[in-house]
């Protein structure tokens, strides 16, 4: 589905099914460089459960125009923007990574825009090396290879993807270069200036954090740091699994955000 926002065309995977406004809505946050091809065994899955199924591209990936966003706090009036124009008047809002960080910003200034949260492989701050910041600047390739491959757990680096023909470092690989030059550097800065800390605790809704426990970019600790923050909040450690979850375990995230829904 396309859609005009703030003068730019806008992508939202749909899952296959088109959103009825009458069905409770989850909308899909990706992480840094990615888009809403992260989220494509997730989508369709729950499109067929009955919900109504938003999967945007952030401005500058994916099959989105414009600009890339600057900060965090910009990405959270974008989606409220986006769900203005698609009609929605709350959402369960799910995150991945930088997407955690969009969904926290989001719930905290626009409180009843999000019903619930799901928080996959977050932290409350999602702090970026130097070097990694660098090569994302001047050397978008390197930059890229190394995101898939700390992204990815032991499994995912031995061709041992749970959906069998996976490919789970070149889905990484295609994914990210697909953006524009400019998007990867940007989400990686926004991530860099933004801390949840004081906000979560400011949080009202119910929050589910599911945790990769072989996650290299934000470790379980920091994923247990981020749900204690929480008046209300369920923590899942799924084994086997690096940090890019919902493709390396789509099985288990599917059932616990399905668990957590009902």
């Amino acid at each position: 589905m396309k859609l005009t926002l703030n003068g730019h065309s806008t992508y939202i995977s749909t899952g296959g099914k088109k959103p009825s406004i009458e069905n409770q809505a989850i909308i899909f946050l990706p992480g840094s460089g990615q888009s809403h091809l992260t989220f494509v065994l997730q989508t369709r899955f729950f499109a067929f459960q009955g919900y109504d199924v938003y999967a945007p591209d952030f401005p500058g990936h994916g099959l989105s125009k414009g600009n890339p966003l600057e900060t965090i706090e910009e990405m959270a009036d974008w989606v409220a923007g986006l769900m203005a124009q698609c009609v929605l008047k709350s959402a369960i809002i799910v995150g991945h990574s930088q997407g955690c960080l969009v969904a926290m910003s989001l719930a905290h200034k626009y409180p009843d825009l999000a019903e619930k949260l799901i928080l996959i492989a977050g932290a409350l701050q999602i702090k970026v090396n130097d070097y990694l910041l660098d090569k994302s600047n001047n050397s978008l390739p390197l930059a890229v290879k190394m995101m898939t491959e700390w992204g990815h757990g032991r499994h995912g680096h031995f061709f041992a993807a749970s959906q069998p023909g996976h490919s789970l470092l070149g889905i990484g690989r295609e994914l990210m270069m697909a953006n524009a030059q400019d998007a990867l550097p940007a989400d990686l800065l926004a991530c860099n200036q933004f801390d949840a800390t004081n906000i979560a605790a400011e949080i009202e809704v119910p929050v589910l954090c599911i945790l990769a426990q072989d996650d290299k970019m934000t470790p379980v600790k920091l994923g247990i740091k981020m749900s204690d923050a929480f008046k209300n909040s369920t923590c899942v450690e799924i084994a086997q699994s690096g940090h890019m979850l919902p493709i390396e375990k789509p099985d288990d995230v599917n059932s616990s955000i399905q668990e957590f829904l009902n």
